[in-house]
Order: C-alpha cells, then structure tokens, then sequence
C-alpha cells in the first residue's frame, strides 16, 4: 500500500479512513512477524513509512472530533462609541 499524504488524507470519508487504518495497521504487523522471526527485511524503511501514516490518520481523525462541522466566524473587536481610549474618565 502507498504512503497516504496529508492531503488525500483530509479528502477521505471516515469510513474510508477506518479501512486504511485497518489495512495499514494489517500490514505493520506483518512487516514486524517477519523482522522477529528474523527474515530477510525487503524494505527497511517500511515500518516507518506505516507507522507515520497511522499517525497522519489519526491526526485527521482527531481534528475532525476536535473542530465542530460549522466555520468559526472570527469577531472582531468593537469598541463602543463614547469612551475614551486613554487616561481617566
């Protein structure tokens, strides 16, 4: 399986998501039975890659938990009419 970017990440559906993980998850752990029974290792940087692709989608999956679904409006700060801005009244 290709190494998923951060952007292709956040154009995923969460049910999409939750497959790769699974998948991703499904070979890390085949990638580390063979490096313990101690065969030949094919690609040594492999379990990296995968390892930080877990993280790049469970980055995304915490955001989206985090941010609620409608945009925050910045406000902006007003000051009311009448007072003065320095000093004592």
């Amino acid at each position: 399986m290709a190494i998923i970017r951060v952007k292709e990440i956040r154009k995923l559906e969460e049910k999409e998501l939750d497959k790769r993980m699974d998948e991703l998850k499904l070979e890390l752990s085949k990638e580390r039975a063979n490096i313990n029974i101690g065969a030949p290792v094919t690609s040594p940087g492999r379990v990296k890659e995968i390892r930080k692709t877990v993280a790049r989608i469970l980055t995304v999956k915490n955001e989206r938990l985090k941010t609620p679904s409608v945009v925050k409006v910045k406000q902006e700060k007003v000051k009311p009419e009448g007072l003065k801005t320095g000093g004592r009244n």
